[in-house]
């Protein structure tokens, strides 16, 4: 039976997630499998790798087949390179300690970079914030003073108004004025006959004022006269 170093897909859709694991070659992609050896998250900048170091080299050592990606995987955490080592002692090479220490080397070179990339992205994404945060401000800015513009009036808009408002005035008053014309017009017209009717009034007033002079005449001598018959 051969033995296959492969991936087998997890997670949901558009958000792949992997599980290495040791299986049967002829067994199905996401089928059963012997071991599990650990996982593979490539959402992640850099990709999350999590292996049990020790369980994959040992199924390396002992000639299991690997996948494309399980390889380039087992290569990116050090499998690979050390079990190239462990080779090296076999063919008298290199010693143990040796051998430990050219990988501890290799492991903290590899930690470096991998540490350098990920301040690099740290950078880059705080730089990128700042970026887009400057351009929404310049955005809002851009779009204030458009809305600025749209709401302030022309100058010769201005001065259109103005004059439209000193025409009105000029109307208003020559409104007024003719207005003003017939009334008076009208005031004096209906004075005249009032004039008239009063005169008429006085007039026939006269012959009544005439009359009641010997009635009041008469009057008073009525008095005497009835005053010395009472004595």
């Amino acid at each position: 039976m051969a033995t296959r170093i492969r991936l087998q897909r997890h997670g949901k859709k558009g958000k792949p997630f992997f599980h290495i694991v040791a299986a049967d070659s002829r067994a199905k992609r996401d089928g059963k499998f012997i071991e599990k050896l650990g996982t593979y998250n490539p959402n992640t900048n850099p990709a999350t790798i999590d292996i049990d170091f020790d369980r994959t080299l040992s199924w390396v050592q002992t000639g299991a087949e690997l996948s494309d990606t399980a390889r380039a995987i087992l290569h990116y955490k050090g499998v690979m390179y050390k079990n190239h080592l462990i080779k090296g002692i076999a063919k008298g090479a290199l010693t143990e300690e040796q051998v430990e220490t050219k990988f501890a080397e290799w492991m903290a070179s590899k930690d470096a970079k991998v540490a350098g990339k990920t301040d690099g992205l740290s950078k880059a994404a705080i730089a990128d914030k700042a970026a887009r945060f400057k351009a929404e401000e310049t955005a809002n800015a851009a779009k204030a003073a458009e809305v600025a513009a749209k709401n302030t009036p022309e100058p010769e808009v201005i001065e259109e108004v103005a004059d439209a408002a000193e025409a009105g005035t000029e109307v208003a008053e020559e409104t007024v004025d003719a207005t003003a014309e017939p009334v008076v017009e009208v005031v004096e017209a209906a004075a005249e006959p009032v004039a008239e009717v009063v005169e008429k009034v006085e007039e026939a007033a006269e012959p009544v004022a005439e009359v009641e002079a010997p009635v009041a005449e008469a009057t008073e001598e009525t008095s005497s006269e009835e005053e010395k018959t009472a004595e």
